[in-house]
């Protein structure tokens, strides 16, 4: 998901922030007490291979994540929406997509290229580098990029639960956020954003007091060792705070696909994949989920707060 250190992509780091004020109550509204552990586990980057399909899927089945988000410039997009028509209840979001991050296996823009420009590299794909594509996007390009993946979407038969952004690109600068806030809010959507204390509050101009904000976000991020990966994810939930948070994993089978996908990169690789697979799937991570009275929920369950349209 993150393949470049960004000023903004902190959002969404391995460490929790506390959210605004005006989310103090968000566990009792959702019909808990004020100290319970609320906990998204979420999938990302659907569509982007038939292998990271298999193993979020499984995991969707399993029960072992609550929700998942999809990347709709992808090429196995098709095979998620079968996937999405086929269980009405899986918590699907969109992944808004405006990078294109692996060496050898690159995506364009869904909208028609001469209406977003500032989106594409000299290649013709969406720019690779999270920093450079933020220098040149301008922001009405991506937001015609964003809204031809939600209608895209809706078309396939996805009915999203909620929107964030792959590789944190649209939570880079203030116009950028507006364009993730507006359109979610245009399609009645929760989103993924936390309220750091310090941000310069123009980052935050387009919220609006009805918004969901969650509480903390947490991501496995480098150098995490690969034998380190159960007592990493065990961490966390042992000492998981009170409120709603949400755990970001990338699940993945590391077969020759998927080594393909995302070769000369380990960081988000085939075979860290393959590990946030295993431990999701893995008995000793259900039951500290269990022995540590951590409640799993969904986006789904958010958007039922938001006021009616």
């Amino acid at each position: 998901m993150y393949t470049r250190s960004l000023v903004g992509v902190c959002l969404l780091m391995a460490f929790s922030l506390p959210a605004g004020a005006q989310n103090q109550n968000l566990t009792q509204r959702l019909g808990y007490s004020a100290d319970a552990k609320l906990l998204i586990i979420h999938a990302d980057d659907l569509a982007l291979a038939h292998s990271q399909d298999m193993a979020s899927f499984e995991a969707l089945n399993q029960g072992a994540v609550s929700s998942a988000s999809v990347m709709v410039p992808c090429p196995w997009l098709t095979e998620v929406a079968d996937y999405a028509k086929a269980h009405l209840d899986a918590d699907l979001g969109l992944h808004l997509t405006l990078t294109s991050e692996w060496k050898t296996y690159k995506w364009g823009p869904v909208a028609p290229r001469d209406q977003v420009p500032s989106l594409l590299d000299p290649q013709g794909y969406l720019y690779a580098d999270a920093g450079e594509a933020v220098r040149h996007i301008k922001p009405e390009e991506a937001e015609r990029e964003v809204r031809a993946q939600v209608e895209t979407a809706l078309k396939m038969g996805i009915h999203p639960t909620h929107l964030d952004s792959h590789m944190g690109t649209l939570f880079t600068k203030p116009a950028l956020v507006a364009v993730l806030v507006n359109v979610a809010h245009e399609y009645h959507l929760p989103f993924l954003m936390l309220k750091i204390p310090g941000t310069p509050p123009d980052m935050y101009a387009a919220l609006k007091p009805t918004d969901v904000i969650l509480d903390h976000v947490f991501m496995a991020a480098p150098p995490i060792k690969a034998d380190e990966w159960l007592s990493y994810y065990t961490h966390i939930l042992r000492t998981l705070p009170p409120g709603v948070s949400e755990l970001i994993v990338h699940l993945a089978y590391d077969d020759a696909e998927m080594q393909a996908v995302t070769i000369d990169h380990p960081d988000y690789g085939s075979a860290w994949r393959q590990r946030d697979f295993n431990v999701l799937t893995s008995p000793e991570f259900r039951r500290v989920l269990a022995e540590d009275h951590i409640v799993l929920v969904s986006w789904r369950d958010l958007g039922r707060l938001l006021p009616k349209p």
